[in-house]
């Protein structure tokens, strides 16, 4: 679980932020990893929804690690957001990337 803050998830954390802060990626975009430490990218679309004002906005900002708006404002439309997630899975002990396209 502590694998990200080890010495060896470091640098896949480091890849990921921007000035201590999850950066946000474009549709073409994706972290840069020096050739040593590249891994297979996993995508994933998962599609949240709901009824209005459960949170739906507000988790996907969470997940993103920017601050949500505080006065509720209906999405209005579908809005796509790529995070970049790095983990170790147990059963495979190599690294990979995983590529979550959220659309609210």
């Amino acid at each position: 679980p502590g694998w990200l803050l080890s010495p060896a998830g470091r640098p896949y954390l480091d890849s990921i932020l921007h000035k201590n802060q999850r950066r946000v990626f474009g549709l073409l975009e994706r972290p840069t990893l020096p050739p040593a430490l590249a891994v297979p990218t996993v995508p994933y679309k998962l599609f949240l929804a709901g009824r209005s004002g459960v949170g739906k906005t507000a988790l996907v900002a969470w997940l993103g690690g920017t601050p949500a708006a505080h006065a509720h404002h209906e999405t209005l439309g579908i809005e796509a957001t790529t995070l970049f997630w790095p983990a170790k899975p147990r059963a495979s002990g190599r690294p990979v990337l995983f590529q979550l396209h959220l659309w609210d």
